[in-house]
C-alpha cells in the first residue's frame, strides 16, 4: 500500500486540499459559513439534482445497451473482432468537445434526425443520455467482458444439464459471478457521467448544468473560489458516499471463481447467438460508427470539396508569422501524446497493480477506505486537480512547473482507478489454494505472483493497460492547465483549434481528431494483442488439469 498511498497523497490529496483551503480560508480566517450560503441557493440544489439523476439514467441505459456487447466480445468468435474491440474504445478517448460536436451534427439543426424524421434532439436530455452511452459503451464491454471471457462455461452447462433454461442458468450462475465486474463498470460509468462537462456544455444548452460545469464556471469565469471550493467538497462527499455503497455491495457478492483461458471460451455464434451478434453490430454501427463517420467525413470536407486540405494544413500550422495557434506543428502533438500516454500507463500499471494486490491480500475497514481513495480521482473535478497542480507543485522539493513529467502524472491519476477496477475482480477470483500450493512447494511471494497469478491476470492487465493508455491519450481537463505551450497534447491542440474562428481551424480540429482516433485504435490493438499472447502463452497446470 505504501507506493499507492504516497502517490495519491502527493499528487491528489495535496493539490485538491490546497484548492479547497484557498477557497474557504480568506482574510486570515476560515469561513465555514460559505458552505451554508452555497447549499441554500436554489439554483445550486437544482444543479445537484440534475447531476444525480442524469448520471443514474445514463448508467442504467449504458448497462442495458452494453451488456449484450460484453457477451458478444467475450464469448463469440467472429471476423474482425479484435479490430472492432479497438474501435468501440475510441469514443472513450475523444475530447468531449469533439464528440459533442459530432452528436450536434447528428441530432441538431439540419442533422440526421432533423433531415430524416423532422425533429431535433439537441438541448434535450435524450441527446445527453445517448452521448453518455457513446462514451461509456467500451467501459462496460471491456470491464465486464474481461472477466466474462475467463469464466468457466462448464458451470452454466452443469445448470443446463440439471434442467435450468438458458436464461435461468445465466441469471442464477453467470450473473452472480459477474456481479463485481458489473458493479465496477457501473461505478466508473456513474462517476464519469456524474462529472460530465463537455457533453453538457455542447448538447445540454444553457439551462442544464452539472456540478463539474458549475465548478468550471465559478473558477474560470466568475473567479469565485469560495463557491467552487464548496462545490468541490460537495462533489467529493457525493463520490465518497457512492464509493461506500459500492464497496458494501461488492464485498457481499464476491466469491472465488473458476477461471480458464479466455481462448477456450470463445466459439462461433450459433442459433440465437447470430441474432444477438447482428443486434450488437447494429448498435455499434448506429451508436459509435455513425458519429465517428461524421467526424471523419468533416475532416475531408475542405473548402474546395473533399480532399486532404485540412491534413496538409496541419503540417504548416506552426504559429510562425501568421498568428498561429501553436509554437509547434500540430502533428508534433501526436508524438507528445504518445510519449505522455506511455509514461502515464507505466505509472498507472505500477501503482494500480500494487493497490489491487494489496486489496486482495487484506480486508477490513482500512482496506475499504483505501479502495474508495483509489476511485476519488474519477469523481473529482479535473479543473480542481489541474489548478491544484499549478499552485502546489511549484517549489522544492516538488518543483515540477517546468517538467514534462507533470502531464503524465496527472494522466496517471485517472488511469489508476481503471487498472484497479479491471484487475481486482480477476485477482479476487483466483483460488487461494493455488497460491498456498505454490508457497508450500517453496515459492517466494514474488514467485507466487509471477508463476501463479500473473498468467491468470495477464489478460486483465492488458485490458487495464489499454484503458490507462486510452484515458491518458484523451485526458483534457487537467492537462489543459499544465501542458507546456511548446508541447501540447492532441486533445489540447484540438480544443485550441476549435476555440479559433474560421473554417480552416475547424477543419484542422476535425483532422486532428481523426488522427487521434486512428492512433488510439492502433495503440489499443497492439497493446491487447501483445498482452493476449503473453497471457495465452503461459498456462498453469494443477493435479486436476483445470488450469
Amino acid at each position: 500500500m505504501a507506493l499507492p498511498l504516497a502517490f495519491f497523497a502527493v499528487f491528489f490529496a495535496y493539490p485538491v486540499g490546497a484548492i479547497v483551503a484557498r477557497g474557504l480560508h480568506q482574510g486570515g480566517r476560515w469561513r465555514p459559513g460559505a458552505i451554508g450560503d452555497v447549499l441554500g441557493d436554489p439554483s445550486i440544489r437544482h444543479v445537484l439534482w440534475f447531476t444525480c439523476w442524469q448520471a443514474a439514467a445514463s448508467t442504467a441505459l449504458t448497462l442495458a445497451v452494453a451488456l449484450p456487447g460484453a457477451y458478444v466480445f467475450a464469448r463469440l468468435d467472429f471476423p474482425g473482432k479484435q479490430l472492432l474491440r479497438a474501435v468501440v474504445t475510441v469514443p472513450f478517448v475523444l475530447p468531449t468537445v469533439v464528440a459533442g460536436s459530432a452528436f450536434l451534427a447528428l441530432l441538431g439543426r439540419g442533422g440526421f434526425t432533423d433531415s430524416l424524421f423532422g425533429f431535433r434532439l439537441d438541448t434535450s436530455v435524450w441527446a445527453i443520455l445517448i452521448a453518455h452511452v457513446f462514451f461509456n459503451y467500451a467501459v462496460v464491454v471491456r470491464t465486464v467482458g474481461g472477466l466474462w471471457a475467463q469464466l468457466d462455461p462448464r458451470q452454466e452447462e452443469a445448470a443446463r444439464m440439471l434442467g435450468a433454461g438458458r436464461f435461468a442458468a445465466w441469471r442464477r450462475v453467470t450473473l452472480p459471478a459477474l456481479g463485481p465486474a458489473v458493479a465496477a463498470a457501473a461505478l466508473m460509468v456513474f462517476l464519469f457521467t456524474f462529472t460530465s462537462f463537455g457533453v453538457i456544455q455542447i448538447l445540454g444548452g444553457p439551462t442544464r448544468s452539472t456540478l463539474e460545469v458549475e465548478i468550471y464556471r465559478q473558477t474560470a469565469e466568475l473567479l469565485d473560489l469560495p463557491t467552487a471550493a464548496v462545490l468541490t467538497l460537495l462533489q467529493l462527499a457525493a463520490v465518497g458516499a457512492i464509493l461506500g455503497v459500492h464497496a458494501w455491495t461488492v464485498r457481499r457478492r464476491e466469491a472465488t471463481l473458476r477461471l480458464v483461458d479466455a481462448a477456450r471460451t470463445a466459439h462461433r455464434p450459433r442459433g440465437a447467438e447470430r441474432v444477438l451478434l447482428a443486434g450488437v453490430l447494429a448498435v455499434v454501427a448506429l451508436l459509435i460508427l455513425l458519429p465517428l463517420g461524421v467526424l471523419v467525413a468533416r475532416s475531408f470536407d475542405g473548402p474546395h470539396g473533399y480532399g486532404l486540405d485540412f491534413y496538409r494544413a496541419l503540417s504548416s500550422a506552426d504559429g510562425s508569422g501568421d498568428g498561429g495557434t501553436f509554437l509547434v506543428s500540430p502533428l508534433e502533438t501526436v508524438w507528445n501524446s504518445l510519449r505522455y500516454a506511455a509514461v502515464a500507463t507505466v505509472i498507472a500499471l505500477a501503482v494500480g497493480a500494487l493497490a489491487a494486490t494489496a486489496l486482495v491480500r487484506r480486508a477490513g475497514r482500512l482496506m475499504r477506505g483505501f479502495d474508495a481513495l483509489l476511485m476519488l480521482p474519477l469523481g473529482t473535478s479535473a479543473v480542481t486537480v489541474g489548478f491544484g497542480f499549478l499552485i502546489t507543485l511549484d517549489k522544492p522539493p516538488l518543483d515540477l512547473r517546468d517538467s514534462w513529467l507533470l502531464v503524465p502524472l496527472a494522466q496517471a491519476l485517472v488511469g489508476v482507478p481503471f487498472v484497479v477496477r479491471v484487475m481486482l475482480p480477476v485477482l479476487r477470483a483466483v483460488d487461494d489454494r493455488l497460491r498456498e500450493a505454490a508457497a508450500v512447494l517453496g515459492a517466494s511471494p514474488l514467485r507466487v505472483w509471477r508463476e501463479v497469478e500473473l498468467p491468470l491476470v495477464a489478460r486483465a492487465m492488458g485490458i487495464a493497460a489499454g484503458f490507462a493508455f486510452a484515458v491518458s491519450l484523451g485526458e483534457f481537463g487537467a492537462t489543459v492547465f499544465i501542458a507546456r505551450p511548446d508541447s501540447p497534447t492532441l486533445p489540447v491542440a484540438v480544443a485550441r483549434l476549435l476555440g479559433r474562428a474560421g473554417e480552416m481551424n475547424y477543419g484542422q480540429a476535425m483532422a486532428l481528431s481523426t488522427i487521434l482516433m486512428a492512433v488510439c485504435a492502433a495503440s489499443l490493438l497492439v497493446l491487447e494483442t501483445a498482452w493476449r499472447r503473453r497471457g495465452d502463452g503461459r498456462r498453469i497446470t494443477d493435479a486436476t488439469g483445470e488450469f
